[in-house]
């Protein structure tokens, strides 16, 4: 059951994630969390960034790990099936629509009035992810000045050095990481 469940889940997720990995992680979100358990926002934060770290699609990294949490190898395979199957047939047919009738102002239209949902999906995924690292949950507290300082100081200055400096994101990420560890064991 919990295999069939992966399956639609991520077949779902995989119709409905226009825009990419990122416009995918609430709708990720949605289904591992709060709708079958499969992780907690804590899990989900971490799995979300493991699948930015490591090579490939960001979403189809998601579905393997949700996979492999929910039910081991079997529900990565099945999950990421299921995540891949509609952006194959999805891409072949807009493909073969798009060459036959890439002329017409109607899908010029189409593509331009997707880009504002692409966004709004974006910053919803990226604001949860905010909110959990600044205040330890997945929702805004009563009180919002009980902020989790050292997230918020690592925050800061990953985004100043990578405003400033332009290094490899991937190196900035690592360095929150480690810094994050360190820093929490001490004060923590």
């Amino acid at each position: 059951m919990v295999l069939l469940q992966l399956f639609l889940s991520f077949m779902k997720i995989g119709v409905l994630s226009i825009g990419g990995g990122y416009a995918a992680m609430p709708l990720i979100q949605n289904e591992a969390v709060e709708l079958h358990g499969w992780l907690t926002m804590t899990q989900f934060a971490d799995i979300m960034t493991i699948a930015e770290m490591t090579p490939g699609p960001i979403a189809i990294n998601s579905a393997t790990f949700v996979g492999i949490q929910a039910a081991g190898i079997p529900g990565a395979l099945v999950a990421t099936a299921g995540c891949v199957l509609p952006s194959c047939i999805i891409v072949l047919t807009l493909a073969y629509i798009y060459y036959r009738f890439r002329g017409l102002s109607l899908i010029q239209g189409i593509l331009a009035g997707l880009r504002p949902a692409v966004i709004a999906m974006i910053a919803s995924a990226g604001l949860s992810l905010i909110i959990l690292s600044i205040y330890g949950q997945k929702t805004l507290p009563a009180d919002l000045t009980a902020v989790q300082v050292i997230p918020v100081i690592i925050f800061l200055v990953s985004f100043a050095v990578l405003r400033l400096r332009k290094p490899d994101p991937i190196m900035v990420m690592a360095s929150a990481g480690i810094s994050s560890v360190i820093l929490l064991s001490i004060f923590g």
